[in-house]
């Protein structure tokens, strides 16, 4: 990509060269017509040589005076520019008038060092001077949108991240509960496993503060190592049943989006021996992952704060650009969750 920048960028300078060196030369393009009715046949080759030499001079002179502005003049203001431009212009004409006269072919025509020759040095001054100030506000005007885009990314990255960390305290609490229950039973066995489990699905939260999108397939597999923890804390009460199409597995989502709604089931819902809880995870055919659970209401208050599903709907905001949906009647509770 760099390589394709330079490439474009040199030849826009070889276009802007041409354009102002027939800017330069258009009064001698004009005046050509006269010139050669004018002049004696053993003379119009010398008149040819002086033209061309003229033109070349001209466009070499633009193409490197233009990319010292750019890359060699930086936030000097316009004045400061342009006198730089202007020593740079007296210099090339010292080398014009020096090239031209050690040259005969290239001889200069009487009159032109007063008359043509001075003007259209200014003129080159004046020109460089403009294309490298122009050049510079624009450059500046870049770096400022990038600057914007930067902190724009940077204050995305903190609210995400605020919005995940939001999410970890509560499950790790929740995950120490059921460790103690498996311990009080006296379950050796079921109490590894448990916290084997365990540590994939903090593994997985801890790695989450990198990531922010993730595929769905891994989504998935957090779920699956989730669902053994939640099973064994609820005594076979609570089932996830799980079916994700090979065509969505590959689709993007923020990471963890399904944690909240899971834990959501377990702290809103009574899951017992009359409560048994089944949740459904499927895809549908129009990219997107939907969370579906039965409600069996608390007859108390559920400890919470209430901000699981906003906090879900802002990220899927702020890293997919999409909505969720949420909605809900006295038998289901019904959440879809777009893939990217």
């Amino acid at each position: 990509m760099k390589e394709l920048d330079l490439y474009t960028s040199k030849n826009r300078r070889i276009a802007i060269s041409f354009l102002c060196m027939f800017f330069i030369t258009y009064p001698n393009v004009m005046w050509i017509p006269w010139n050669i009715a004018n002049l004696a046949p053993d003379a119009r080759l010398a008149f040819w040589c002086s033209f061309g030499f003229r033109c070349i001079f001209f466009f070499v002179l633009f193409y490197y005076q233009i990319g010292y502005n750019i890359r060699r003049i930086n936030n000097c203001g316009f004045a400061g520019r342009f006198w730089r431009n202007i020593l740079f212009s007296i210099i090339a004409g010292v080398v014009f008038i020096a090239i031209s006269y050690l040259v005969p072919l290239f001889g200069i025509q009487s009159g032109t060092v007063a008359k043509h020759l001075t003007f259209q040095f200014l003129v080159v001054s004046l020109l460089c001077t403009f294309i490298g100030y122009i050049y510079d506000l624009n450059n500046a005007k870049q770096q400022k949108e990038m600057q914007i885009e930067r902190l724009k990314i940077e204050n995305l990255q903190s609210r995400c991240n605020a919005l995940v960390n939001q999410i970890n305290p509560h499950f790790f609490f929740n995950s120490l509960n059921g460790i103690s229950s498996l311990v009080r039973k006296g379950n050796d066995d079921n109490t590894l496993e448990y916290v084997s489990q365990l540590s994939d699905i903090f593994r997985y939260i801890l790695q989450s503060d990198r990531r922010q999108m993730v595929t769905l397939e891994e989504e998935i597999s957090f779920v699956e190592a989730f669902s053994h923890v939640m099973e064994v804390r609820f005594g076979g009460k609570l089932h996830f049943d799980i079916a994700i199409s090979d065509e969505h597995k590959a689709m993007s989502l923020p990471v963890l989006s399904l944690l909240p709604l899971l834990e959501n089931v377990t702290v809103h819902n009574r899951i017992d021996s009359d409560h048994k809880m089944t949740v459904t995870i499927r895809s549908d055919k129009d990219n997107a992952v939907i969370i579906e659970n039965p409600v069996f209401p608390k007859t108390s208050a559920p400890d919470t704060n209430g901000t699981g599903i906003d906090n879900l709907r802002n990220r899927f905001r702020l890293l997919a650009g999409k909505d969720i949906n949420v909605s809900s009647d006295n038998n289901t509770f019904h959440v879809t969750l777009p893939l990217t």
